[in-house]
């Protein structure tokens, strides 16, 4: 790493359409230095014939957390990974504390206080959680003393309100919250300065949410500055200071959040008015139910669940994180080798831990987790719209390819994939698109009867958001029952036309679109009634 000693004015680290964003967190933090510890100016880059970056500035003060807003592909993971010393920009400067660094790597931006928290978990499930807590940390010695670490992560734990997580614990025995917990313990055990977070909840359930914002408003009290990046609006007005919105590649304003509301801020990352995100619910004139649940069980987990889906509406299960929601919905496509109990499918009987047989009964799963289970990343898009219709498009064997072709075509355009990516591969495409694909492969599909998803929306901008919301209204159009399992009371609330709520495995509340509100939700799923 070269570090430049020539520290540059104020007008170089910070642009001046920062000033008046920079002046309000300046003034919730009186005792803090006035000049920016981390500036950038002027960060350009290219990858081959698309720009991802086009002259970015900003400036970030001691104590401020400043969220980085834009849709996907508008070059928020490139300026992470420029700042974090993944990736060097073509052009531009960076200053911290008024010295300009060039990082030639990772390690060289950790040494320098810049660390990141992904979407992404890293951690290693075999080892405890102290052991992944300091594990990559450049500044622990060869020869340490291992209860001086101890206590350094219990009092990291302990500030973020997880203590009750074992220091002791194999990872591998902790929910996937709790695991998103000991990833951003890692990083605030770090000696570190400038705290990056990319979509650091997108896993957790609201009731781990609350804990994490409390502890990054610690974070913030001790003086650290944090880059937020995330696709929750309530979390950039209850946590963050300022926002820098980015479209296509370039910052197209700086704002306090007080100068903000949720509608001028998606305004701003779209560049054009937003529709309304949910779309209007239709009356269901259909009596046919298109699942049926009697008597589920899951030992240990969830059970005896008992629920209808019926055709043309979304039912809604939605708890915390371990609430058995999640499970349910696997349970019905399948994936739990160990669950019992009764499904109808259409008023047909349809075995349990079965995949095969659920799909053959016309279940199709939409997972949250699109690399793993939800498409076929290096593949093109277009065999991944048809990858579940091969069968019907073949002849002694052979497919008809064209016909394929085709039919991939109309698939994109009814999911709003632009038809010019079929032959791209998955990977190449932004996390809302991915999941466009995994609802496509259903759209219009004979053989179809129920789809049920988990968290269909998990990591994908606003605008992604508000089309994936469409599809699903179209899908019950189409007359399509739909069971999802979300965390997201606001997708719950503004989608569901039935809302079932659970706590440790039980459902504790049945309601409908009207009966259904965010205090009786949370009320529901943290302290329910005995």
């Amino acid at each position: 790493m070269r570090i430049l000693m020539k520290a540059t004015d104020s007008g170089a680290m910070a642009p001046s359409d920062n000033s008046s964003a920079a002046m309000a967190a300046e003034e919730q933090n009186p005792q803090q230095p006035s000049g920016p510890l981390l500036s950038v100016k002027g960060l350009s880059k290219r990858f081959g014939g698309v720009q991802a970056l086009r002259n970015v500035s900003l400036a970030l003060r001691p104590g401020e957390i400043r969220a980085i807003c834009g849709e996907n592909g508008a070059g928020k993971s490139t300026l992470v990974k420029v700042l974090t010393g993944i990736v060097t920009p073509d052009t531009g400067t960076l200053h911290l504390s008024g010295v300009e660094c060039r990082f030639n790597g990772p390690r060289q931006a950790q040494a320098s206080g810049i660390n990141l928290v992904s979407q992404e978990l890293s951690v290693c499930p075999d080892l405890s959680v102290l052991d992944n807590i300091w594990l990559g940390t450049i500044g622990v010695p060869f020869f340490h003393r291992r209860q001086h670490l101890r206590e350094q992560a219990a009092q990291t734990l302990q500030s973020l309100g997880a203590g009750n997580i074992g220091l002791d614990t194999p990872v591998a025995q902790l929910s996937t919250g709790e695991r998103q917990i000991v990833e951003i313990v890692r990083m605030l055990a770090r000696d570190t300065r400038v705290l990056i977070l990319d979509e650091p909840t997108a896993t957790l359930s609201d009731q781990e949410i609350g804990r994490v914002l409390t502890a990054l408003r610690a974070v913030k009290a001790s003086g650290k500055s944090l880059l937020y990046i995330t696709h929750r609006m309530s979390e950039v007005f209850d946590l963050c200071d300022t926002a820098t919105i980015m479209r296509n590649g370039e910052v197209v304003a700086d704002r306090n959040i007080a100068d903000l509301d949720r509608n001028s801020l998606i305004e701003l990352m779209l560049g054009r008015p937003l529709e309304e995100m949910y779309p209007s619910r239709h009356a269901n004139t259909s009596v046919s139910v298109a699942l049926s649940l009697r008597g589920l069980r899951i030992p240990k987990v969830a059970g005896p669940i008992d629920l209808e889906v019926p055709a043309g509406q979304i039912v809604c299960l939605t708890g915390q994180v371990g609430s058995g929601a999640e499970a349910v919905v696997r349970a019905v496509c399948g994936l739990v080798d160990n669950a019992t109990g009764h499904v109808l499918v259409d008023n047909s009987p349809m075995p349990l831990a079965r995949p095969e047989k659920a799909f053959k009964a016309g279940v199709r799963f939409v997972s949250g987790d699109r690399a793993g289970e939800g498409i076929f990343v290096s593949q093109p898009v277009a065999g991944n719209l048809v990858a579940t219709r091969l069968q019907r498009r073949s002849r002694m064997g052979l497919l008809n390819r064209m016909a394929l072709r085709a039919e991939a075509s109309q698939l994109a355009e009814s999911a709003t994939i632009d038809p010019k990516r079929l032959n791209s591969t998955a990977s190449e495409l932004s996390g809302g698109n991915q999941q466009k694909i995994a609802f496509g492969r259903n759209i219009a599909d004979p053989d179809t009867r129920v789809i049920v998803m988990i968290e269909p929306t998990r990591g994908i901008d606003v605008g992604a958001r508000a089309e994936i919301y469409k599809l699903m209204r179209t899908l019950c159009q189409q007359g399509y029952g739909i069971l999802v399992a979300s965390t997201d009371f606001s997708e719950v609330l503004g989608l569901g036309d039935v809302i079932i709520t659970m706590y440790r495995g039980a459902i504790v509340g049945r309601y409908t679109a009207d009966q259904a509100t965010m205090p009786r939700i949370v009320a529901d799923i943290t302290h329910p009634e005995a």
